[in-house]
This record gives structure tokens, C-alpha cells and sequence, in this order.
């Protein structure tokens, strides 16, 4: 038998068919590949050599197949899956869920580099054709912008973009990004503004049509050297924040696995009980938090937010005919 077709479209047809969950038999491998049993074995070896962990079993029923390995080396995509991830990143992305935020970010920005125009079309009808359903105070981001903020940060590269202010100006930016940081419901963008000549903080979702220049970015000590820490510090600093005090009737273990990140502390006090110390920036984001976690529970303070739940437990009390607990002390949630 002949192995006409290159080796490296042959290596590269095997691995699509090593990458379906089943065991291939050699003679089934050269049956498709239209190459001799010795060739498919040299082929596993190659790919070996390359870090794919190819298993192979012997007997008459053995055969060729894809196992975990210590690393994850590069996949092939058909155009369907290729698809799928791409809007399952874009989604991750975002709506900047805890704990896979910056890693979807990473993986979107690879994928999308390099996925053919007629996908990107596909993607791009996909998202815009779906709603998501938001949380009070979510503020969306277009991933695209995600993806090319991101880009400019790992080449290092200075970013043009505009931008809408708390005020609602809507200005032009010339900055160079450091890191995207996720802090609750939304995205920013730590930068140093070339205009400014000070270290800045950006919402992503305010930003608008970025683009790379081209041109490199200086190398810059952030003061402090965290990201995350100068998010948080400067926001402190410039927007209210409220510290929720509150005892959830909910064992801790569960409490954590409600909340999620709870931007804050979370203590147990016993079995079925536990305190929540936590921040936010908004009332409305705090007040629905604790609603939302399905459980009884008793705020100690702020004021602001006892005031704000007992609005919520009234224009609740008067929609349903029923009468809500709260008197002068801790807003009483049952």
C-alpha cells in the first residue's frame, strides 16, 4: 500500500480519529487513512513524540486510543465544537463567573485568533441571537472587547479605545493595559493613560471599539504590584461601599456553595447557622443576594440596608396580603 498523503495531514487526520471516545483497531486506522499497519504505528509514535498520551492494548480485540495525560496538548475542532466553545467562553466571559473568569478570557482570545471568518459568522449570529438572563447589577461586556483588551496585554502592545464616564461623557482613551480583573459582576481594566500620565481603572463594559496600535507598551511597576488589590483599594476609595453584616439560618458549607465568591467573610456559629461579613456596592445587589439564597435570615447592619429590605418586605407584604416582620431593630427575614 502506498501512503500518498503527507505525513503531517496524515497525522493530523489520525488524531481527529484517536480524539473520538472508542478504541481503534490498527486495521481500522489503515482502512481510513488508506496507509499500511506499519505506517499507523509509526504515525502513533510521532504523536507520542509530541505529547499526546496515544494507549495501545494488545490481544485481538486491542487497539489505538486517547487517554488523560499529564498535559493537555492542542485538540482538533470540528466546526460544531469549535462553535460551541467559542459561545460557551463568550458567555463565561461575559458575565464574569467566579473562578473561570480570566481563564475563559485566556482560552477565548487563543481560539478566536484562529477561527476561520465562515465560524466567526456563525459565533457572531449565535450571540447575538440570545438573551441572557441577568442578576440585579450585572453589567454585560461584549466579549470581543475582552478578547482584544486581553490581546494587547499579553503583546504588550498600547490600546486605543473609547469610553463612556460615570458622568456619561463619551471620550477617546490612549492607554496601556496591565491586567483585566473581574471583582463581582463585572470586568475592569487597570491601564496606564498615556494622557493622564497616572495609572487608571476602567469598566470593560463601558469601553468601546478598542484597538491595538501596534505600538509597544513601556514597562510599568503597578503601585502596590497586585492588580486585584489596586482594583480594590481604588474603588474604596471612590464609590460607596456597604459592609453587610448579617446571620444566615443555613449551614456554612451550603452558605458558601449559594453565594459562590461572597466578597467577603463567611463564620460559622452552629451546624445550621453561620454570619456573613460582606461588601458591595450597591443595596440593591446586597438585599438581593440574601433573597436570593432561600433561606431565613436576620441583617445586623448597615442601617441603609435594613431600610432597603424592609421597602422590599412591604411592597412584597402589600403584593401578597401578607404582613412582614421587621420593628425597630435587625430587618427579620422569614
Amino acid at each position: 500500500m502506498t501512503d500518498a498523503k503527507p505525513a503531517t495531514a496524515r497525522l493530523l487526520s489520525l488524531l481527529s480519529l484517536l480524539q473520538t471516545p472508542r478504541e481503534w483497531s490498527g486495521s481500522e486506522l489503515a482502512g481510513r487513512l488508506g496507509v499500511s499497519p506499519r505506517t499507523i504505528r509509526r504515525d502513533v509514535d510521532r504523536l507520542r513524540d509530541l505529547g499526546y498520551p496515544v494507549e495501545a492494548s494488545m490481544g485481538a480485540e486491542g487497539g489505538y486510543r486517547l487517554v488523560a495525560g499529564a498535559a493537555i496538548p492542542p485538540l482538533l475542532l470540528d466546526d460544531e465544537e469549535a462553535v460551541a466553545i467559542t459561545l460557551g467562553l463568550r458567555t463565561a466571559a461575559g458575565n464574569a463567573i467566579t473562578g473561570i473568569e480570566e481563564a475563559s478570557v485566556r482560552a477565548l482570545t487563543k481560539l478566536e485568533q484562529v477561527l476561520p471568518s465562515r465560524l466567526r459568522y456563525r459565533v457572531g449570529a449565535l450571540s447575538g441571537a440570545t438573551v441572557p438572563t441577568l442578576t440585579p447589577g450585572t453589567s454585560m461586556v461584549d466579549p470581543a472587547v475582552l478578547t482584544t483588551i486581553a490581546a494587547a496585554i499579553a503583546n504588550r502592545e498600547r490600546l486605543r479605545f473609547a469610553y463612556l464616564t460615570n458622568e456619561g461623557a463619551d471620550g477617546k482613551r490612549h492607554a496601556e493595559p496591565h491586567r483585566l480583573v473581574s471583582a463581582g459582576r463585572r470586568w475592569y481594566l487597570v491601564a496606564f493613560d498615556l494622557e493622564r500620565d497616572d495609572w487608571r481603572i476602567y469598566r470593560a463594559d463601558r469601553v468601546r471599539d478598542p484597538l491595538a496600535t501596534g505600538a509597544r507598551a513601556q514597562p510599568r511597576e503597578l503601585p502596590g504590584g497586585d492588580a486585584a488589590e489596586f482594583l480594590t483599594s481604588r474603588m474604596y476609595s471612590l464609590v460607596p461601599v456597604y459592609e453587610a453584616d448579617a446571620t444566615l439560618h443555613l449551614p456554612i458549607e451550603q452558605a458558601r456553595a449559594r453565594l459562590g465568591d461572597p466578597a467577603g467573610t463567611l463564620e460559622p456559629i452552629d451546624e445550621h447557622t453561620c454570619r456573613l461579613r460582606g461588601y458591595g456596592d450597591t443595596l440593591e445587589w446586597l438585599a438581593s443576594r440574601l433573597v436570593m439564597l432561600g433561606c431565613e435570615f436576620e441583617v445586623h447592619g448597615p442601617p441603609e440596608l435594613i431600610g432597603h429590605l424592609r421597602e422590599i418586605a412591604g411592597r412584597a407584604g402589600r403584593a401578597s396580603g401578607v404582613a412582614c416582620e421587621g420593628g425597630d431593630g435587625d430587618a427579620v427575614i422569614r
